[in-house]
C-alpha cells in the first residue's frame, strides 16, 4: 500500500504545487494514483488556507477527489484544525459527505470520543501514533484498537541520521498493543526517505506527498505528489 499525502497543513508558502482548493487536490489526487497511489489522506482548507474540519469544506474536497479516482479517501481531524474536543465532534457530526477514513492522533485529547464517533459513522479510523508521545501507551489501553482500520505509525524525528533509530523505537513500543491492525510507517522532512525505506525493508504500508517532504531522494525540490509516489514505490521496492 502507497497512500499519498496530499498536502498536510502547508500552504501557500511551502509553493505552488501544493494544492489547496478542492479543485487543485482532485487534480493532484488523479495524478497521484496514476503513479501508482492507492490510497489518498487530504487535509480540507478554509478560504484562507487553514486546516478545517467544517462541514462545507470536508464535503467539497471529497466531492472533487471522488470524481477523479476510486481509491479510498481520508482526511484529517487533528486538534489543530480545530483544538476544542467538543467543537471538534460537533464538526464531524455535521459532515454531510463522509471520508473512507479518517486519521485520530491518540495522543490528542478527545481522541477516544472522537475515534467512537468516526466508527459509529461507519467512517474508517486510521490510529495515529506519534513518536515521542504517549499515543502508543494510550492505544494500547484502548477498548477501540481492535477497531480501527490501522495504525499510522508516524515518526516526528526528521533528522534523518535518527529518524530509522526512532521509528524503531515507536515499532517497540507499539508492539502488540497494534491488536493485529496493519501498520502503515512514514516519516517526516528530513526523515522521509528513511523511514520510507526502513519500511521497504520490513515490508509495511507506507505514504509520501508533500505533507511529508518538498524533496525527492537525491535532495531536489519535488514538482508534484505524483512525482513523489513514483520515487516512494522506487524506494519501497529496492529497500
Amino acid at each position: 500500500m502507497m497512500q499519498v499525502c496530499l498536502n498536510g497543513p502547508r500552504g501557500a508558502a511551502d509553493g505552488a504545487s501544493v494544492p489547496m482548493s478542492p479543485g487543485a487536490m482532485a487534480d493532484s489526487a488523479a495524478d497521484a494514483v496514476l503513479a501508482g497511489a492507492t490510497d489518498i489522506h487530504v487535509h480540507p482548507k478554509s478560504p484562507c488556507g487553514q486546516d478545517t474540519l467544517s462541514p462545507r469544506a470536508v464535503a467539497a474536497t471529497l466531492t472533487e477527489i471522488r470524481a477523479r479516482v476510486t481509491v479510498p479517501v481520508g482526511v484529517t481531524t487533528g486538534a489543530w484544525a480545530e483544538p476544542d474536543p467538543a467543537l471538534r465532534l460537533e464538526q464531524v457530526r455535521g459532515w454531510t459527505v463522509l471520508p473512507d477514513h479518517a486519521s485520530v492522533n491518540w495522543h490528542e485529547p478527545g481522541a477516544e470520543e472522537l475515534a467512537a464517533l468516526l466508527i459509529d459513522l461507519g467512517v474508517g479510523v486510521e490510529a495515529g501514533i506519534w513518536s515521542g508521545t504517549d499515543g502508543a501507551a494510550r492505544f494500547a489501553a484502548s477498548p477501540l484498537a481492535p477497531r480501527v482500520l490501522r495504525v499510522l505509525a508516524e515518526v516526528t524525528d526528521s533528522d534523518p541520521a535518527t529518524a530509522e533509530a526512532s521509528a524503531l523505537t515507536l515499532l517497540t513500543d507499539l508492539g502488540a498493543s497494534s491488536h493485529g491492525r496493519p501498520v502503515l510507517l512514514h516519516g517526516e522532512d528530513g526523515g522521509a526517505w528513511p523511514v520510507l525505506r526502513l519500511a521497504g525493508r520490513l515490508g509495511l504500508a507506507t505514504r509520501i506527498g508533500l505533507e511529508d517532504t518538498l524533496y525527492l531522494p537525491d535532495g531536489e525540490r519535488t514538482s508534484s505528489n505524483a512525482e513523489l509516489v513514483r520515487a516512494g514505490l522506487a524506494e519501497h521496492a529496492r529497500a
